[in-house]
C-alpha cells in the first residue's frame, strides 16, 4: 500500500456518547482504540493527508448521539481542527445521506483507510460500502472497539466475539484489516 494524497483517513463516530458504556450494552473491547485512532490521526496530520471525521447525528430520542446532546461532540484526543471537513450522519454508513463519495471522488481518492466506532455498525457498514464503491480500503484493527450485544434469543455476546467477527467478515472481502503499527510503518 503507497500512502499518498490519493488516500483519506476517516475517523468514524469518535464521540463522547459511547462512553456511556452501559447505555450500549455494558461491556467493551479495545479500550485503546481512541488513543490508537488518536496517533493515526497525529501521523496523518504530521504527513499533510486529507482526512473526514464523521460524526454520527442520531435521530434515536434519548440516545447519547442526539445532536443537541453533549455525546454528539468528538472526544479530545481526535477533535476536529477548524479546517478539516466533518461530515454528519444519521444512519451506520458514511456514504449514506451525505457527500462524502462525491467529495472522495472530486479529489481523486482512490484509498481509505478506516478507525472509530462502532466495529460492527458504522465501521462496518461504511467499510462495505467503501469496498463495493471500488475504493482500496484499509481498516484499523487495534483503532475500532464495539460493544457486547444480546442475542435474538436473550444470549449475551461479548464485545471482542462480535469485533472478531465482524472483522473477519470484511477482511479481504472489503477491505485489508490491519494494525496500527502496520500503517505507521508506511507513513
Amino acid at each position: 500500500m503507497k500512502i499518498d494524497h490519493k488516500t483519506t483517513l476517516l475517523l468514524i463516530d469518535l464521540q463522547k456518547g459511547f462512553e456511556d458504556i452501559e447505555y450500549w450494552g455494558g461491556g467493551r473491547n479495545n479500550p485503546e482504540a481512541e488513543l490508537n485512532a488518536s496517533k493515526v490521526l497525529k501521523a496523518w496530520r504530521d504527513k499533510g493527508l486529507p482526512l473526514y471525521h464523521i460524526q454520527h447525528c442520531s435521530t434515536t430520542k434519548g440516545s447519547p448521539l442526539e445532536h443537541n446532546n453533549t455525546g454528539n461532540e468528538f472526544i479530545d484526543l481526535v477533535k476536529p481542527m477548524k479546517d478539516e471537513p466533518v461530515i454528519q450522519k444519521n444512519v451506520n454508513s458514511a456514504f449514506i445521506g451525505t457527500d462524502l463519495k462525491k467529495q472522495l471522488e472530486e479529489k481523486g481518492v482512490t484509498k481509505l483507510v478506516i478507525v472509530g466506532l462502532t466495529t460492527d455498525h458504522c465501521i462496518s457498514t461504511t467499510t462495505r460500502m467503501a469496498g463495493n464503491f471500488g475504493f482500496e480500503t484499509y481498516l484499523i484493527e487495534d483503532a475500532v472497539a464495539t460493544f457486547d450485544k444480546i442475542g435474538v434469543n436473550g444470549e449475551k455476546y461479548p464485545a471482542q466475539l462480535i469485533h472478531d467477527t465482524a472483522l473477519a467478515s470484511l477482511h479481504e472481502e472489503f477491505a485489508m484489516v490491519i494494525q496500527s503499527s502496520d500503517l505507521m510503518k508506511l507513513l
